[in-house]
């Protein structure tokens, strides 16, 4: 489980086909790995990862062809969000997020609002099959940061980012067309299976 509080941005360093997927190589940046060994789960962009080689200031995971299927950003020289597990004793700063991710949205605007240009507004179009379960005030990952959403219109979600995350996180760097990772909230997954099966 993880929270969605990024604790490094990290630098894709190598891909390398292995088996129906590729080995992926990450320099981490800032995040320590004094703590972190081989069979770990790792956040990259959203997605959990298990750690297949940890040494110097690089992690390299194993990833399968599905994987690489349902997710964005894996696959190149991109710049990622990291984030180590939760562990019991840790704050909840974000929401509870699986690492799962339920599909890959396409953003369609990320606008400077206000005349400070500090906060900017970020919508993003959802796949049909997730859009259901993201509702005003509710929580949503995108590329593994955890975000409120702020409005839906069919489809679209809307989310403000204030300046820390823009800073400390991938999402300042989006630009209209980029695909990211998005992963619903658990709560409503459940509620909506509940309802199904009432």
């Amino acid at each position: 489980m993880f929270t969605g509080i990024v604790q490094a941005v990290g630098q894709v360093a190598r891909t390398l086909p292995h088996g129906d997927g590729l080995r992926l190589a990450i320099e981490v940046g800032a995040l320590g790995l004094d703590d972190v060994k081989p069979g770990d789960s790792i956040a990259v962009a959203g997605c959990c990862l298990t750690v297949v080689v940890a040494g110097g200031n690089m992690l390299s995971f194993d990833v399968s062809a599905e994987t690489l299927r349902c997710t964005a950003g894996l696959d190149g020289a991109a710049r990622v969000n990291l984030e180590k597990a939760l562990r019991l004793s840790d704050r909840l700063g974000g929401h509870l997020l699986s690492g799962h991710v339920d599909g890959v949205g396409v953003v369609a605007r990320t606008d400077a609002v206000g005349a400070g240009g500090g906060s900017h507004l970020l919508e993003v179009d959802a796949p049909e099959e997730i859009a259901r379960f993201i509702a005003p005030k509710g929580s949503i990952a995108v590329d593994g940061v955890s975000l409120t959403v702020n409005r839906v219109r069919g489809r679209r979600f809307a989310t403000n980012l204030i300046p820390h995350t823009l800073a400390a996180t991938t999402l300042g760097g989006l630009a209209r067309g980029m695909r990211v990772n998005l992963e619903v909230d658990l709560l409503a997954r459940y509620v909506a299976r509940l309802h199904e099966a009432g």
